[in-house]
């Protein structure tokens, strides 16, 4: 018997803008933009946004702000309808509910795995809290074990693991970098193609 359909999807970079870029613009605070395509320790990259934050003493509502300004990718809600008209999707993100709220709105409110901020009484971003480390992989994995065939994008290091866990995995518009240390992952650069590579590794219409 054939096996139902999930696609796992990263948020940032293949639905949405980068969140910590776009405060970066923002602000005009040049070390905001690194992100999980530059430096593949998550934990690292963080404890360097947390340390950012409190030198500039940027609060929750700041990035909050910005989020509210943006704007999913151009054909990102039409490619994402396409997409839960054919199998279950499940965005996985390594970013924030606390923070994520008004593009969920836009997408219209796909399912969605990410983590926590801790927020201090002032509403300062103190630390963060992951749901489960590694936990794009994991959750390709447990999604697999109910029986289900699992696709996979994603554009960045952190989400390599999603790719090599899932029964097919694809790069969404990656680095140059990051396309020549993963040359196994076949790359796409629209949705169209996107389209297209679902459609054949799930076996369903394009």
């Amino acid at each position: 018997m054939k096996s139902p359909v999930v696609t796992c999807l990263d948020m940032e970079g293949v639905l949405t803008p980068e969140i910590w870029l776009a405060v970066s613009e923002k602000t005009g605070i040049a070390d905001l933009q690194v992100t999980t395509r530059d430096i593949p320790d998550y934990d690292e990259l963080m404890k360097l946004r947390l340390d950012i934050l409190a030198k500039f003493h940027l609060k929750l509502s700041d990035i909050t702000e910005v989020v509210a300004g943006l704007k999913p990718l151009d054909g990102a809600v039409e490619f994402l309808t396409w997409l839960r008209e054919r199998c279950q999707v499940i965005i996985l993100s390594d970013s924030y509910y606390d923070l994520v709220g008004p593009l969920m709105k836009q997408l219209h409110y796909p399912s969605l795995f990410c983590h926590t901020l801790e927020i201090d009484g002032e509403g300062y971003i103190r630390n963060y809290s992951l749901r489960q480390k590694d936990q794009k992989r994991h959750a390709v994995a447990a999604v697999k074990s109910l029986n289900f065939h699992v696709l996979a994008a994603g554009d960045s290091y952190n989400d390599v693991s999603m790719l090599q866990e899932a029964d097919a995995g694809f790069f969404f518009r990656p680095p140059d970098t990051i396309c020549s240390e993963y040359p196994q992952f076949p790359v796409t650069r629209t949705y169209s193609e996107l389209m297209e590579q679902f459609a054949g590794a799930g076996g369903f219409r394009h």
